[in-house]
């Protein structure tokens, strides 16, 4: 009998700073300076996290031939520093596929080498929109490497220092500000993927969502002088609306709703410094929550990946304006508290279980429906966890070709789910993390409850009911911060995980792992309304001295017979405002520089005076950079530009710039431009 994608999988999953982390409990440093009573010292910062361009396997999909080719959109990370005198919190938001264990620790080690105990485990939250169009590699978790070859450095080590770098920029723009809070609804932004197991949810919590979606939108708007300087706005929608065909780097739906925000809104160029206003577009509970509203990959709601981008990040962004339009002033302390718990084994008392009585995880096994994929929003690859006739040297390196066995208490442990792979019985060690960070923030009147998991609505909900008792807070007061600080697959309510639908089989600690969260938010939180500080926990793993790569490096840069770096290839022609003009160069592979922080072109305007002045770039929304392998291996750089219709007629050059890598090992630079005209 057929069985339906979503039922069955049939893909694999999926040196820097490594500085110690703080072991006390709670080891906040003292602030520099002090807020004025009941107000607070704000400040914003924003960096660049662009892996490399071209040849580096993209995170989400898990698919091998899915390599960067280009930029769409560079992924940013935006960072807010709030500090209320006492108390000091770094929250960040990064427009890539998660925030690993990896990138966690090798933060809070170059947070530690540059600010000593200001900030720590403890007072940091980082966070992911979860893209599915950037690069992979920086986690050392080996399911997560599998599609991506192994551990990438260069991807690594952007997403580090640009999440650094975003902090030490908000943290020297502290000064004087205040806090509002607004909410809105969206409805037209997300549809429920997994409706089959969200139905088997009582109908206290089905009635909770009556649409099968959550609609809630939570903005923050930070102020100095009585002006926005920055806004965080939480929605629950997969970044997933560019397609596993996709092969430009992106921050999909919710990149271009920071874009808009920071960009249109504010007239923020991010190459001039220091932004005057950062917004960002975290998840909440995501785990169901898919931007696909027809509910096929690329569909909903036109038929074009980049238009569904754009309007789905466009309804975010107009519903973050009614929010922020409707905030009210925001007071309260600033706290945070973090502890780490082991989801592969913890007893779960009888008071978090459906049938009220005690249950156990399980080490982590990825169910039949992970290797899947979703049919919403982009199938793994078929059949197994590599095509038929293809080599994963990865795996190979890994397993030696051998299939895992599941022992028969796996099994029983992890039931009704069919395991495809043992995950936490698998060599040289365990392939995703076990130990990992649940974290309570507050920011004023608002709570986060951090953690690593794609959680549905469901299981969002009950563990936000779970918080707010504890604290005893409304309800609308604790939002759920999913994709924070680790990253471990999904978490089902127990009626989810039975239904074995693809969030159930990627929900990877079994049947209780919501229950579990439950309990220990519960624990945390209790704590934290006591003020009295909880233990660290078991300790997390380490293992990257044991990170294997077999993505090919590339080699020199060539260039095509009779042709030099830098030479137009294809000349753009003239153009009238709101067409689309195009050129092509002799180029560099983005490995030998990735240019973050920078950019591969300009386009430039001639001024009256006869000079070149900039007025847009690749990385930019209407900018597209596509890379690709010419005559004699060499690389070509194609970019497109959609004109504004408002653009001032007049003389334009594209600029390009890269860096070349030599048979000798020199560098090059790499430097072209083509004139045309705007009519």
């Amino acid at each position: 009998m057929p069985v339906s994608r979503r039922t069955i999988l049939g893909a694999t999953v999926g040196g820097a700073a490594l500085a110690a982390a703080p072991s006390g409990p709670a080891s906040f440093g003292a602030p520099t300076a002090h807020a004025a009573p009941g107000g607070y010292r704000i400040g914003t910062g924003i960096s660049d996290i662009t892996g490399p361009a071209a040849e580096c396997g993209m995170m989400g999909y898990s698919q091998l031939e899915q390599q960067s080719a280009g930029i769409h959109l560079r992924p940013r990370a935006r960072a807010f520093v709030i500090d209320d005198g006492a108390h000091r919190l770094a929250y960040v938001v990064a427009d890539n596929g998660m925030i690993f264990q990896s990138v966690h620790r090798g933060v809070l080690g170059e947070l530690a080498r540059r600010f000593g105990d200001r900030y720590t485990e403890q007072n940091v939250l980082l966070t992911s929109i979860h893209s599915h169009a950037t690069c992979g590699g920086s986690s050392n978790d080996y399911a997560y490497n599998v599609s991506i070859l192994g551990f990438q450095q260069q991807v690594y080590d952007a997403e580090v220092a640009g999440i650094v770098e975003a902090i030490a920029a908000a943290d020297a723009d502290l000064s004087p500000g205040s806090l509002a809070l607004g909410r809105a609804e969206l409805t037209d932004a997300s549809v429920n993927r997994s409706r089959i197991a969200f139905e088997r949810n009582p109908i206290a919590d089905r009635e909770f969502f009556p649409n099968a979606i959550d609609p809630a939108v939570t903005a923050l708007s930070l102020l100095k002088d009585g002006r926005p300087v920055g806004s965080i706005t939480w929605f629950a929608t997969h970044a997933t609306s560019m397609t596993n065909q996709n092969r430009l780097i992106s921050g999909d739906n919710k990149g271009y709703a920071a874009f808009r925000a920071e960009h249109d809104e504010h007239g923020v160029r991010y190459l001039d410094g220091a932004a005057d206003f950062v917004a960002a577009f975290p998840q909440t509970n995501a785990g169901d929550m898919s931007p696909n509203l027809n509910l096929r990959p690329g569909s909903g709601p036109t038929e074009d990946e980049f238009d569904n981008t754009r309007i789905i990040g466009e309804r975010q962004h107009l519903a973050s304006k009614t929010a922020l339009a409707q905030a009210r002033s925001l007071t309260g302390p600033i706290e945070s508290l973090l502890c780490y718990i082991d989801l592969a084994d913890i007893a779960v008392d009888g008071r978090f279980t459906p049938e009220g009585q005690p249950r156990h995880t399980a080490p982590a096994a990825a169910g039949v429906p992970l290797i899947a994929g979703s049919t919403e929003d982009g199938p793994g690859l078929p059949g197994a966890p590599v095509p038929e006739g293809v080599r994963n040297p990865f795996l190979d390196a890994l397993l030696g070709g051998h299939e895992a066995a599941v022992p028969a208490w796996l099994a029983d442990a992890q039931a009704p789910k069919a395991i495809a792979l043992p995950f936490g019985l698998l060599p040289p060690a365990p392939w995703v993390p076990n130990v990992v960070p649940i974290q309570l923030v507050r920011i004023g009147e608002l709570y986060l409850a951090a953690a690593g998991g794609e959680f549905t609505i469901v299981a969002g909900l009950r563990i936000r009911r779970a918080v707010a008792a504890a604290l005893g807070v409304p309800l609308e007061r604790v939002l759920m911060q999913g994709y924070a600080n680790a990253y471990h697959e999904y978490v089902t309510t127990p009626e989810e995980y039975d239904s074995q639908q693809y969030e159930g089989g990627s929900t990877l600690f079994g049947r209780y792992t919501c229950c579990a969260y439950q309990q220990e938010f519960t624990r945390l939180a209790t704590t934290f309304a006591a003020g009295q500080v909880v233990p660290r926990g078991p300790a997390p793993r380490d293992i990257s001295a044991r990170q294997p790569n077999f993505q090919p490096a590339p080699g020199p840069d060539t260039v095509p017979p009779r042709r030099d770096f830098g030479d137009v290839l294809v000349a753009p022609v003239d153009c009238a405002r709101g067409g689309q003009v195009a050129v092509e160069f002799v180029s560099a592979h983005p490995k030998h520089d990735p240019r973050r922080n920078g950019t591969f072109l300009e386009i430039q305007r001639r001024t009256e005076a006869g000079e070149w002045t900039r007025v847009a770039n690749e990385g930019e929304w209407a900018v597209r950079y596509h890379w690709r392998r010419g005559a004699a291996e060499a690389s070509i750089a194609r970019f497109t530009w959609e004109v504004p219709a408002d653009a001032r007629p007049g003389r334009y050059r594209f600029a390009h710039t890269a860096r070349a890598l030599l048979a000798d090992g020199a560098a090059h630079p790499v430097n072209g431009t083509a004139e045309f005209d705007i009519t």
